[in-house]
Protein backbone atom coordinates (compact mmCIF):
# COMPACT_ATOMS: atom_id res chain seq x y z
CA UNK A 1 0.00 0.00 0.00
CA UNK A 2 1.55 3.22 -1.04
CA UNK A 3 1.04 6.36 1.76
CA UNK A 4 1.40 9.73 1.07
CA UNK A 5 3.39 11.62 4.06
CA UNK A 6 3.31 15.07 4.30
CA UNK A 7 3.57 17.83 7.14
CA UNK A 8 0.20 18.87 7.14
CA UNK A 9 -1.31 15.14 5.91
CA UNK A 10 -2.83 14.40 9.34
CA UNK A 11 -5.34 17.51 8.94
CA UNK A 12 -5.42 17.90 4.85
CA UNK A 13 -4.77 16.59 1.86
CA UNK A 14 -5.84 13.39 -0.51
CA UNK A 15 -7.72 10.70 1.60
CA UNK A 16 -6.00 7.41 1.15
CA UNK A 17 -7.74 4.84 -0.32
CA UNK A 18 -9.41 2.04 1.98
CA UNK A 19 -6.62 0.60 4.37
CA UNK A 20 -8.01 -3.30 3.26
CA UNK A 21 -8.79 -4.57 6.47
CA UNK A 22 -11.58 -6.64 6.13
CA UNK A 23 -14.33 -6.34 9.08
CA UNK A 24 -14.41 -10.07 10.17
CA UNK A 25 -10.87 -10.24 10.40
CA UNK A 26 -10.60 -7.09 12.62
CA UNK A 27 -13.71 -9.05 14.81
CA UNK A 28 -11.27 -11.86 15.12
CA UNK A 29 -8.61 -9.64 16.36
CA UNK A 30 -10.59 -7.57 19.04
CA UNK A 31 -11.58 -10.86 20.58
CA UNK A 32 -8.04 -11.90 20.88
CA UNK A 33 -6.97 -8.83 22.56
CA UNK A 34 -10.25 -9.11 24.61
CA UNK A 35 -9.11 -12.66 25.59
CA UNK A 36 -5.60 -11.69 26.25
CA UNK A 37 -6.25 -8.36 28.16
CA UNK A 38 -4.81 -9.47 31.76
CA UNK A 39 -2.83 -6.88 34.08
CA UNK A 40 -4.91 -4.08 34.54
CA UNK A 41 -4.28 -1.32 32.52
CA UNK A 42 -0.92 -1.26 32.12
CA UNK A 43 -1.16 -4.72 30.64
CA UNK A 44 -3.85 -4.01 28.54
CA UNK A 45 -2.23 -1.49 26.70
CA UNK A 46 1.34 -3.30 25.92
CA UNK A 47 -0.98 -5.83 25.03
CA UNK A 48 -2.80 -3.43 22.29
CA UNK A 49 0.20 -2.11 21.39
CA UNK A 50 1.82 -5.21 20.89
CA UNK A 51 -1.04 -6.73 18.70
CA UNK A 52 -2.61 -3.22 16.75
CA UNK A 53 1.02 -1.48 16.31
CA UNK A 54 4.01 -4.37 16.56
CA UNK A 55 2.24 -6.99 15.22
CA UNK A 56 -0.53 -6.32 12.64
CA UNK A 57 0.91 -2.67 11.76
CA UNK A 58 -2.68 -1.35 11.53
CA UNK A 59 -1.99 1.71 13.26
CA UNK A 60 1.71 3.74 14.14
CA UNK A 61 3.23 4.48 17.13
CA UNK A 62 2.23 7.98 17.13
CA UNK A 63 -1.85 8.10 16.56
CA UNK A 64 -1.49 5.08 19.03
CA UNK A 65 -0.24 7.28 21.96
CA UNK A 66 -2.23 10.17 20.75
CA UNK A 67 -5.25 8.08 21.33
CA UNK A 68 -4.18 6.54 24.39
CA UNK A 69 -3.38 10.24 25.48
CA UNK A 70 -6.63 11.32 25.16
CA UNK A 71 -8.50 8.36 26.98
CA UNK A 72 -6.30 9.12 30.12
CA UNK A 73 -8.29 12.54 30.27
CA UNK A 74 -11.51 10.78 30.30
CA UNK A 75 -13.23 9.35 33.24
CA UNK A 76 -13.75 5.75 33.12
CA UNK A 77 -11.14 2.80 32.00
CA UNK A 78 -8.92 4.05 29.08
CA UNK A 79 -8.08 1.00 27.85
CA UNK A 80 -11.86 -0.10 26.81
CA UNK A 81 -12.12 3.77 25.38
CA UNK A 82 -8.94 3.42 23.59
CA UNK A 83 -10.05 0.28 21.98
CA UNK A 84 -13.50 2.15 21.15
CA UNK A 85 -11.44 4.76 19.93
CA UNK A 86 -9.61 2.60 17.65
CA UNK A 87 -12.02 0.61 16.46
CA UNK A 88 -14.06 3.27 15.17
CA UNK A 89 -11.25 5.10 13.34
CA UNK A 90 -10.61 1.68 11.63
CA UNK A 91 -14.31 0.79 10.66
CA UNK A 92 -16.29 3.91 11.83
CA UNK A 93 -19.30 3.47 14.73
CA UNK A 94 -19.58 -0.67 14.37
CA UNK A 95 -16.17 -0.60 14.75
CA UNK A 96 -16.18 1.54 18.15
CA UNK A 97 -19.30 -0.67 19.19
CA UNK A 98 -17.70 -3.84 18.47
CA UNK A 99 -14.06 -3.20 20.17
CA UNK A 100 -15.37 -1.70 23.26
CA UNK A 101 -18.22 -4.26 23.64
CA UNK A 102 -15.86 -7.46 23.08
CA UNK A 103 -13.29 -5.82 25.31
CA UNK A 104 -15.69 -5.96 28.11
CA UNK A 105 -17.49 -9.07 27.25
CA UNK A 106 -14.83 -11.72 28.86
CA UNK A 107 -14.20 -10.09 31.84
CA UNK A 108 -18.00 -9.72 32.33
CA UNK A 109 -18.98 -13.48 32.23
CA UNK A 110 -16.04 -14.40 33.76
CA UNK A 111 -16.41 -12.45 36.88
CA UNK A 112 -20.51 -13.16 37.01
CA UNK A 113 -19.10 -16.73 37.30
CA UNK A 114 -16.99 -16.66 40.14
CA UNK A 115 -19.71 -14.29 41.66
CA UNK A 116 -22.37 -17.07 41.43
CA UNK A 117 -19.52 -19.38 42.88
CA UNK A 118 -18.44 -16.92 45.83
CA UNK A 119 -22.17 -16.44 46.72
CA UNK A 120 -23.00 -20.34 46.28
CA UNK A 121 -19.94 -21.52 48.12
CA UNK A 122 -17.66 -18.61 49.67
CA UNK A 123 -13.82 -18.89 49.10
CA UNK A 124 -13.00 -21.87 47.00
CA UNK A 125 -10.01 -23.52 47.61
CA UNK A 126 -9.26 -24.37 44.18
CA UNK A 127 -10.01 -20.55 42.90
CA UNK A 128 -8.20 -19.38 45.76
CA UNK A 129 -5.10 -21.62 44.28
CA UNK A 130 -5.42 -20.41 41.16
CA UNK A 131 -5.40 -16.99 41.71
CA UNK A 132 -2.77 -17.06 43.60
CA UNK A 133 -0.55 -18.40 40.60
CA UNK A 134 -1.88 -15.91 37.90
CA UNK A 135 -1.41 -13.09 40.09
CA UNK A 136 2.20 -13.45 39.63
CA UNK A 137 1.84 -13.81 36.11
CA UNK A 138 -0.11 -10.54 36.28
CA UNK A 139 2.79 -8.87 37.91
CA UNK A 140 5.17 -9.99 35.64
CA UNK A 141 3.05 -8.71 32.54
CA UNK A 142 2.15 -5.27 34.08
CA UNK A 143 6.16 -4.84 34.91
CA UNK A 144 6.35 -5.33 31.17
CA UNK A 145 4.58 -2.88 30.14
CA UNK A 146 5.71 -0.34 31.92
CA UNK A 147 9.58 -1.03 30.40
CA UNK A 148 7.65 -1.85 26.73
CA UNK A 149 5.53 1.55 27.28
CA UNK A 150 8.04 3.42 29.07
CA UNK A 151 10.77 2.91 26.81
CA UNK A 152 8.69 4.61 24.00
CA UNK A 153 7.50 7.34 25.63
CA UNK A 154 10.23 8.49 27.41
CA UNK A 155 12.13 9.66 24.50
CA UNK A 156 14.35 12.28 26.22
CA UNK A 157 15.68 13.20 29.54
CA UNK A 158 12.47 15.83 30.08
CA UNK A 159 10.19 13.28 29.21
CA UNK A 160 11.75 10.73 31.86
CA UNK A 161 11.88 13.70 34.45
CA UNK A 162 8.26 14.12 34.30
CA UNK A 163 7.73 10.47 34.34
CA UNK A 164 9.33 10.43 37.31
CA UNK A 165 8.29 13.72 38.97
CA UNK A 166 4.77 12.05 38.39
CA UNK A 167 5.69 8.77 40.37
CA UNK A 168 6.91 10.49 43.47
CA UNK A 169 4.05 13.14 43.15
CA UNK A 170 1.21 10.04 43.13
CA UNK A 171 3.13 7.72 45.27
CA UNK A 172 4.48 9.76 48.11
CA UNK A 173 2.35 12.55 48.32
CA UNK A 174 -0.94 11.80 47.40
CA UNK A 175 -1.37 14.20 44.74
CA UNK A 176 -4.31 13.80 42.80
CA UNK A 177 -4.20 12.13 39.69
CA UNK A 178 -6.45 15.13 37.42
CA UNK A 179 -3.54 16.90 38.85
CA UNK A 180 -0.47 15.46 37.87
CA UNK A 181 -2.18 15.05 34.22
CA UNK A 182 -2.93 19.17 34.24
CA UNK A 183 0.37 20.10 35.46
CA UNK A 184 2.44 17.53 32.37
CA UNK A 185 -0.77 19.00 29.83
CA UNK A 186 -0.10 23.13 31.07
CA UNK A 187 4.41 21.98 30.89
CA UNK A 188 4.04 20.13 27.51
CA UNK A 189 1.49 22.81 26.36
CA UNK A 190 4.11 25.52 26.82
CA UNK A 191 7.22 23.13 26.10
CA UNK A 192 5.27 22.92 22.75
CA UNK A 193 4.68 26.34 21.88
CA UNK A 194 8.02 27.34 22.68
CA UNK A 195 9.22 24.77 20.20
CA UNK A 196 11.29 23.26 23.00
CA UNK A 197 13.12 20.22 21.09
CA UNK A 198 12.38 17.66 24.15
CA UNK A 199 8.58 17.99 23.27
CA UNK A 200 8.21 17.99 19.44
CA UNK A 201 8.79 14.22 18.95
CA UNK A 202 11.11 12.81 17.19
CA UNK A 203 14.87 11.47 18.72
CA UNK A 204 15.53 7.77 20.23
CA UNK A 205 13.50 4.78 19.88
CA UNK A 206 13.59 4.46 23.01
CA UNK A 207 15.51 2.82 25.99
CA UNK A 208 14.39 -0.75 24.04
CA UNK A 209 16.05 -0.04 21.45
CA UNK A 210 13.24 -1.22 19.16
CA UNK A 211 12.29 0.01 15.69
CA UNK A 212 9.22 2.29 16.20
CA UNK A 213 6.63 1.91 13.55
CA UNK A 214 6.02 5.00 11.75
CA UNK A 215 2.45 6.35 11.20
CA UNK A 216 3.17 6.04 7.10
CA UNK A 217 4.21 2.55 7.53
CA UNK A 218 0.88 1.21 8.47
CA UNK A 219 -2.58 0.72 6.91
CA UNK A 220 -4.56 3.05 8.18
CA UNK A 221 -1.76 5.97 7.11
CA UNK A 222 -1.14 9.21 8.43
CA UNK A 223 -4.45 10.61 6.87
CA UNK A 224 -7.21 11.20 8.57
CA UNK A 225 -10.17 8.76 7.36
CA UNK A 226 -13.24 10.53 5.81
CA UNK A 227 -15.49 9.26 8.60
CA UNK A 228 -13.40 10.67 11.49
CA UNK A 229 -13.92 14.49 10.87
CA UNK A 230 -15.91 16.19 12.54
CA UNK A 231 -19.48 16.13 12.23
CA UNK A 232 -21.63 18.21 14.33
CA UNK A 233 -24.98 16.32 13.37
CA UNK A 234 -23.21 12.94 13.61
CA UNK A 235 -21.55 13.97 16.95
CA UNK A 236 -24.92 14.65 18.05
CA UNK A 237 -27.20 11.86 16.90
CA UNK A 238 -24.91 9.27 18.48
CA UNK A 239 -24.59 11.05 21.44
CA UNK A 240 -28.23 11.23 22.32
CA UNK A 241 -28.75 7.83 21.40
CA UNK A 242 -25.83 6.88 23.94
CA UNK A 243 -27.24 8.80 26.75
CA UNK A 244 -30.51 7.70 26.27
CA UNK A 245 -29.28 4.26 26.19
CA UNK A 246 -27.12 5.16 29.94
CA UNK A 247 -29.88 7.52 31.14
CA UNK A 248 -32.98 4.96 30.51
CA UNK A 249 -32.86 2.23 33.07
CA UNK A 250 -32.54 4.28 36.09
CA UNK A 251 -35.15 6.84 34.71
CA UNK A 252 -37.42 3.72 34.54
CA UNK A 253 -36.25 2.36 38.00
CA UNK A 254 -36.68 5.75 39.62
CA UNK A 255 -40.35 5.73 37.79
CA UNK A 256 -41.29 2.11 39.14
CA UNK A 257 -39.61 1.06 42.64
CA UNK A 258 -38.14 4.68 43.66
CA UNK A 259 -35.43 5.58 45.09
CA UNK A 260 -35.01 3.27 47.95
CA UNK A 261 -34.88 -0.06 45.70
CA UNK A 262 -31.26 -1.49 45.64
CA UNK A 263 -31.51 -1.57 42.05
CA UNK A 264 -32.17 1.99 41.86
CA UNK A 265 -29.36 3.00 44.34
CA UNK A 266 -27.01 0.56 41.80
CA UNK A 267 -27.91 2.59 39.07
CA UNK A 268 -27.43 6.20 40.18
CA UNK A 269 -23.90 5.37 42.78
CA UNK A 270 -22.07 4.13 39.63
CA UNK A 271 -23.76 6.56 36.72
CA UNK A 272 -21.74 8.71 39.63
CA UNK A 273 -18.73 6.57 39.29
CA UNK A 274 -18.58 6.45 35.78
CA UNK A 275 -18.35 10.41 35.45
CA UNK A 276 -15.98 10.80 38.27
CA UNK A 277 -13.33 7.85 37.98
CA UNK A 278 -10.81 10.00 36.50
CA UNK A 279 -7.20 8.29 37.34
CA UNK A 280 -8.24 4.80 36.68
CA UNK A 281 -10.09 2.11 39.02
CA UNK A 282 -7.09 2.55 41.26
CA UNK A 283 -8.18 5.85 42.04
CA UNK A 284 -11.72 4.69 42.95
CA UNK A 285 -11.87 1.66 44.55
CA UNK A 286 -11.29 2.55 48.56
CA UNK A 287 -14.14 4.99 47.80
CA UNK A 288 -16.46 1.90 46.24
CA UNK A 289 -15.22 -0.16 48.81
CA UNK A 290 -16.05 2.14 51.41
CA UNK A 291 -19.47 2.82 50.47
CA UNK A 292 -20.42 -0.44 49.82
CA UNK A 293 -19.37 -1.68 53.57
CA UNK A 294 -20.43 1.96 55.27
CA UNK A 295 -23.22 3.44 53.57
CA UNK A 296 -25.13 0.35 51.52
CA UNK A 297 -23.93 -2.79 53.55
CA UNK A 298 -23.68 -4.18 50.11
CA UNK A 299 -20.00 -5.68 51.26
CA UNK A 300 -18.84 -7.30 54.35
CA UNK A 301 -15.80 -6.06 54.99
CA UNK A 302 -12.56 -7.48 53.14
CA UNK A 303 -14.95 -8.73 50.47
CA UNK A 304 -13.96 -6.08 47.92
CA UNK A 305 -10.30 -7.50 48.47
CA UNK A 306 -12.35 -10.85 47.25
CA UNK A 307 -13.87 -9.24 44.26
CA UNK A 308 -10.51 -7.26 43.41
CA UNK A 309 -9.11 -10.52 43.08
CA UNK A 310 -11.40 -11.56 41.14
CA UNK A 311 -10.76 -8.34 38.51
CA UNK A 312 -7.09 -8.33 38.85
CA UNK A 313 -6.99 -12.38 37.16
CA UNK A 314 -9.84 -12.00 34.46
CA UNK A 315 -9.51 -10.13 31.72
CA UNK A 316 -11.05 -7.19 31.10
CA UNK A 317 -10.83 -3.60 32.87
CA UNK A 318 -10.10 -3.42 36.33
CA UNK A 319 -13.05 -1.06 37.01
CA UNK A 320 -15.19 -4.26 36.14
CA UNK A 321 -14.97 -5.14 39.92
CA UNK A 322 -17.89 -3.21 40.32
CA UNK A 323 -20.06 -5.49 38.39
CA UNK A 324 -18.84 -8.34 41.91
CA UNK A 325 -20.27 -5.15 44.31
CA UNK A 326 -23.55 -4.46 42.17
CA UNK A 327 -24.06 -8.78 42.44
CA UNK A 328 -23.38 -8.65 45.97
CA UNK A 329 -25.61 -5.90 46.97
CA UNK A 330 -28.72 -7.47 45.12
CA UNK A 331 -28.08 -10.86 46.36
CA UNK A 332 -28.29 -9.31 49.98
CA UNK A 333 -31.15 -6.40 49.82
CA UNK A 334 -33.25 -7.49 46.47
CA UNK A 335 -36.47 -8.96 47.56
CA UNK A 336 -39.28 -10.26 45.64
CA UNK A 337 -36.69 -12.22 43.39
CA UNK A 338 -34.87 -15.25 43.67
CA UNK A 339 -31.74 -13.65 45.19
CA UNK A 340 -29.69 -15.52 42.40
CA UNK A 341 -31.42 -13.98 39.54
CA UNK A 342 -31.59 -10.53 41.62
CA UNK A 343 -27.91 -10.69 41.90
CA UNK A 344 -27.42 -11.71 37.73
CA UNK A 345 -29.72 -8.70 37.45
CA UNK A 346 -27.90 -6.11 40.08
CA UNK A 347 -24.34 -7.59 38.52
CA UNK A 348 -25.59 -6.70 34.74
CA UNK A 349 -27.07 -3.08 35.94
CA UNK A 350 -23.71 -2.12 37.01
CA UNK A 351 -21.98 -3.19 34.31
CA UNK A 352 -24.08 -1.59 32.04
CA UNK A 353 -24.42 2.09 33.69
CA UNK A 354 -20.22 1.81 34.22
CA UNK A 355 -19.50 1.03 30.37
CA UNK A 356 -22.12 2.66 28.15
CA UNK A 357 -20.98 6.00 29.18
CA UNK A 358 -17.12 5.53 27.47
CA UNK A 359 -18.96 4.54 24.43
CA UNK A 360 -20.25 8.44 24.73
CA UNK A 361 -16.94 10.21 25.63
CA UNK A 362 -15.19 8.82 22.48
CA UNK A 363 -17.88 9.18 20.07
CA UNK A 364 -18.33 13.09 21.31
CA UNK A 365 -14.58 13.80 21.28
CA UNK A 366 -12.44 11.31 19.27
CA UNK A 367 -13.07 13.29 16.04
CA UNK A 368 -12.56 16.60 17.43
CA UNK A 369 -9.13 15.04 18.72
CA UNK A 370 -8.29 13.25 15.99
CA UNK A 371 -8.37 16.41 13.64
CA UNK A 372 -6.36 18.34 16.13
CA UNK A 373 -3.10 15.38 15.89
CA UNK A 374 -1.21 17.72 13.57
CA UNK A 375 -1.64 20.56 16.42
CA UNK A 376 2.06 20.76 17.78
CA UNK A 377 1.30 22.32 20.88
CA UNK A 378 -1.41 20.25 21.51
CA UNK A 379 1.06 17.20 20.55
CA UNK A 380 3.33 18.24 22.78
CA UNK A 381 0.88 18.65 25.48
CA UNK A 382 -0.29 14.97 25.09
CA UNK A 383 3.06 13.62 25.09
CA UNK A 384 4.10 14.96 28.25
CA UNK A 385 0.68 13.82 29.55
CA UNK A 386 1.98 10.23 28.05
CA UNK A 387 5.47 10.76 30.19
CA UNK A 388 3.10 11.50 33.00
CA UNK A 389 0.91 8.48 33.24
CA UNK A 390 4.00 6.36 32.80
CA UNK A 391 4.67 7.35 36.53
CA UNK A 392 1.47 6.70 37.00
CA UNK A 393 1.05 3.28 35.70
CA UNK A 394 4.14 2.66 37.61
CA UNK A 395 2.82 3.37 40.64
CA UNK A 396 -0.14 1.05 39.90
CA UNK A 397 2.27 -1.81 39.28
CA UNK A 398 4.60 -0.83 42.96
CA UNK A 399 1.10 -1.22 44.57
CA UNK A 400 0.33 -4.41 42.97
CA UNK A 401 3.57 -6.05 43.79
CA UNK A 402 3.08 -4.75 47.31
CA UNK A 403 -0.39 -7.18 47.73
CA UNK A 404 0.78 -9.91 45.81
CA UNK A 405 4.41 -10.60 47.11
CA UNK A 406 3.25 -10.01 51.07
CA UNK A 407 0.68 -10.97 53.41
CA UNK A 408 0.56 -7.44 54.95
CA UNK A 409 1.47 -3.93 54.52
CA UNK A 410 0.98 -0.83 57.02
CA UNK A 411 0.05 2.74 56.64
CA UNK A 412 3.73 4.56 57.45
CA UNK A 413 2.65 8.23 58.32
CA UNK A 414 4.99 10.40 56.01
CA UNK A 415 4.36 14.23 54.59
CA UNK A 416 1.00 14.51 56.69
CA UNK A 417 -0.60 11.06 54.44
CA UNK A 418 0.30 7.42 55.04
CA UNK A 419 2.29 5.64 53.00
CA UNK A 420 1.51 1.53 52.12
CA UNK A 421 4.78 -0.40 53.01
CA UNK A 422 5.10 -3.54 53.66
CA UNK A 423 5.80 -5.80 55.95
CA UNK A 424 8.93 -7.84 54.97
CA UNK A 425 8.22 -11.01 57.87
CA UNK A 426 5.17 -11.21 55.92
CA UNK A 427 7.10 -12.26 52.00
CA UNK A 428 5.73 -14.57 50.73
CA UNK A 429 8.81 -16.89 48.99
CA UNK A 430 6.22 -18.84 46.73
CA UNK A 431 4.94 -16.06 45.40
CA UNK A 432 8.03 -14.17 44.80
CA UNK A 433 9.65 -17.68 43.39
CA UNK A 434 6.68 -17.60 41.11
CA UNK A 435 7.15 -13.62 40.16
CA UNK A 436 10.39 -14.52 39.42
CA UNK A 437 10.12 -17.39 37.23
CA UNK A 438 6.95 -15.38 35.02
CA UNK A 439 9.83 -12.20 34.45
CA UNK A 440 12.45 -14.53 33.31
CA UNK A 441 9.87 -16.17 31.08
CA UNK A 442 9.22 -13.10 29.13
CA UNK A 443 12.10 -11.09 29.59
CA UNK A 444 14.41 -13.73 28.85
CA UNK A 445 12.91 -16.15 26.60
CA UNK A 446 10.12 -13.84 25.34
CA UNK A 447 7.27 -15.99 26.47
CA UNK A 448 3.81 -14.92 25.18
CA UNK A 449 1.32 -14.55 27.90
CA UNK A 450 -0.86 -17.30 27.57
CA UNK A 451 1.81 -19.49 28.25
CA UNK A 452 2.62 -17.57 30.93
CA UNK A 453 -0.41 -17.34 32.38
CA UNK A 454 -1.08 -21.36 32.21
CA UNK A 455 1.78 -22.19 33.61
CA UNK A 456 1.82 -19.73 36.54
CA UNK A 457 -1.89 -20.77 37.21
CA UNK A 458 -0.61 -24.50 37.13
CA UNK A 459 2.42 -23.92 39.32
CA UNK A 460 0.43 -21.95 42.07
CA UNK A 461 -2.56 -24.90 42.07
CA UNK A 462 0.37 -27.35 42.51
CA UNK A 463 2.11 -25.19 45.49
CA UNK A 464 -1.17 -24.91 47.32
CA UNK A 465 -2.23 -28.59 47.24
CA UNK A 466 1.43 -29.42 48.04
CA UNK A 467 0.88 -27.19 51.34
CA UNK A 468 3.88 -25.13 50.22
CA UNK A 469 1.87 -21.54 49.45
Amino acid sequence: MTMEATATAPIAGPSPRDHGIPFGEALRVWAKVAALSFGGPAGQIAMMHRVLVEERRWIGEERFLHALNYCMLLPGPETQQLAIYIGWLLHKTKGGLVAGALFVLPGLVAIMALSWVYALFGNVPFVEALFFGLKAAVLAIVLQAVVRIGSRALKNNVMRGIAAASFVAIFFLGVPFPIIILAAAIAGFLGGRARHPAFMGGGSHGASGGKIVRDAETALGEHVPDHARPSLAWSLRISGALLALWLAPIAALLASVGPGNVFTQIALFFSKMAVVTFGGAYAVLAYVAQQAVENYGWLRPGEMLDGLGMAETTPGPLIIVTQFVGFMGAFRQATGLPPLLAATLGGLLTTWVTFVPCFLWIFLGAPFIEKLRGNKALSAALAAITAAVVGVVLNLAVWFALHTLFHQVRALPIAGRTLDVPVLSTLDPAALALTVAALVAMFRFKSGVIPTLGACAAAGVALRLSGLA
